[in-house]
């Protein structure tokens, strides 16, 4: 499945974080899963405008409080089907709408130099653009200045007809008890995704959220879409572009998802990039004189592997006597590669599970460096159910691929695919294989998906957009960059040389790249290069 970071674990931590870290863990929208499918041949021409917005934003105060000084929330109404098949609901083309929850930073700046709306999408599937925008603004401090910030939360997410599946975590665990028991268990999972979160469930995907983007578009009063998006959010840029090539104005993709590498070879990629973070990671920690796997990189991977290995045997027990998997070590690890700013609290971790069998600290990797305020909402607003993110994650990764396998597989057909996938990942990955193996069922018991998405080829009429790629991004690899490029045609990549998952917030380099394209529409010709830590 896609690359939001998957918390389907044995114990329940909040992972708020911080306002920094926040912004930086949901820029991945992605770690220990994969999704996406093969690529068709027949080439996607340009969508025609869907209808008018059916009322435009009222803007007023946001329900959840505090929010930034300035900051205004509203809702916008888009046609719950843009294709008018009604899906088995009754329902067809305009009938039946949904209400996305939108907000926006106005420009700082004098009235003169203000630019107009740049629409920010940060990851996921399924993470809110409203609270992460309100959590970090400073983030986008010099963006602000000249445009109105304006980010909105997805259909299906946050406060936009959130979806839920009762309660539970929709995805398959990375320990199934065998093939018939865990697929059943999917398709119980997919049932009751689809009794609990109500109309919009069939309706959510890229796609639709790509056409609600240029209704939001059409009510801010721009003509051009300029759009800033991280990890998920470069797959929705990518073809809302495809879509509506005519309104695609500055466009920037940080982290850059794939659009053609099917199910399995992308669950397999993210183990690959997961992994060479992890050798980045055990190097640098080489040169550390309180290193607890010491100066040999070779057997410190060792070392890493056989904890993985001797805490799934034997697990640990932390706060509250909940208990500590090998799985929930390299959940752990997956989470911290997300940014440098975090290897020192990794290391530090590592020595205390190892020297004192203590896992509080690899628990709290991620975790906030100061308790979050306490959040106030007003009367009247949308709940947004624990579960969310993570159903949303499932489902909209699961309506945008066409190639996951068969709903309906035997569990025999199951078994022997992953009898023989298991080799390939764990030689990928003897630590963070497992789990990506796992997440080719994580569709299974769910309706087939569009193929739009990998029908993208070189869209005519697209403006030239921006693609920022990390070397050591553990959870979107480099290489989906290029292919990205390819697939879009007209793009201009920023090769940052450094770690951690998407560049923006690591680097001046990337960010002066990415503001002065957006700010001054200036755009080199050719691949661009950041070098670490700058």
């Amino acid at each position: 499945m896609h690359r939001s970071r998957s918390r389907s674990r044995s114990r329940s931590r909040s992972r708020s974080g911080s306002p920094s870290r926040a912004r930086t863990r949901i820029g991945a929208g992605v770690v220990g899963t994969a999704l996406a499918g093969a690529l068709l041949a027949a080439v996607p021409g340009p969508a025609p405008a869907p209808e008018p917005a059916r009322a435009g934003i009222q803007w007023g105060e946001c329900p959840e409080k505090p929010v930034p000084a300035g900051m205004r929330c509203g809702t916008l109404t888009v046609p719950l089907d843009y294709e008018g098949n009604g899906k088995g609901t009754g329902k067809g083309k305009g009938e039946g709408t949904l209400r996305i929850a939108v907000a926006k930073l106005p420009a700082t700046a004098p009235g003169g130099k203000r630019l107009g709306s740049l629409v920010l999408n940060f990851g996921g599937p399924g993470a809110p653009g409203i609270s992460t925008l309100a959590a970090d603004p400073n983030a986008f401090a010099e963006l602000n200045k000249r445009y109105d910030l304006v980010t909105f939360d997805p259909r299906g997410v946050g406060r936009s007809a959130p979806i839920t599946c009762g309660g539970g975590a929709p995805e398959g665990g990375a320990a199934p008890t065998g093939p018939a028991a865990e697929l059943a268990a999917l398709r119980a999972v997919a049932r009751r995704c689809a009794l609990d979160s109500g109309p919009v469930l069939p309706y959510v995907g890229t796609v639709s959220v790509a056409r609600d983007l240029d209704l939001l578009r059409q009510a801010l009063g721009e003509d051009k879409l300029d759009f800033l998006g991280f990890s998920y959010g470069t797959r929705l840029g990518a073809v809302y572009a495809a879509l509506f090539p005519r309104h695609t104005g500055r466009m920037a993709l940080d982290g850059v998802d794939t659009l053609t590498e099917p199910l399995g070879e992308q669950a397999l990629l993210s183990a690959v990039g997961q992994q060479r973070a992890l050798d980045n990671f055990l190097v640098w920690c080489a040169h550390r004189q309180d290193c607890v796997y010491g100066t040999n990189t070779r057997t410190a991977k060792e070392k890493v592997r056989a904890l993985v290995t001797r805490l799934d045997a034997a697990p640990l027990t932390g706060e509250g006597g909940l208990r500590f998997t090998g799985q929930d070590v390299a959940d752990a690890i997956g989470i911290a590669l997300y940014s440098q700013k975090w290897w020192p609290d990794l290391a530090d971790a590592l020595a205390l599970v190892e020297k004192g069998g203590d896992p509080v600290g690899l628990m709290q990797l991620g975790g906030p460096d100061d308790p979050p305020p306490p959040r106030e909402e007003a009367a009247g607003a949308v709940a947004v159910p624990a579960d969310n993110a993570a159903a949303a994650l499932v489902a909209v990764n699961c309506a945008d691929d066409p190639d996951r396998g068969a709903a309906k597989a035997s569990p025999v057909a199951v078994a022997q695919e992953l009898e023989e996938l298991q080799p390939v990942f764990l030689a990928a990955s003897p630590i963070f294989g497992p789990r990506q193996l796992m997440t080719v069922l994580a569709c299974y018991g769910r309706p087939a998906g569009t193929d739009f998405i990998r029908r993208i080829d070189r869209p005519a009429g697209i403006p030239r957009i921006l693609l920022v790629g990390t070397r050591g991004d553990p959870a979107t690899p480099y290489e989906w960059t290029e292919e990205t490029a390819e697939r879009l045609g007209n793009t201009v990549i920023v090769d940052y040389k450094g770690d951690g998952h998407t560049g923006y917030d690591a680097s001046r380099c990337v960010q002066g790249y990415v503001d002065h394209f957006l700010v001054d529409g200036r755009l080199p010709s050719g691949t661009r290069s950041c070098p670490a830590g700058e």
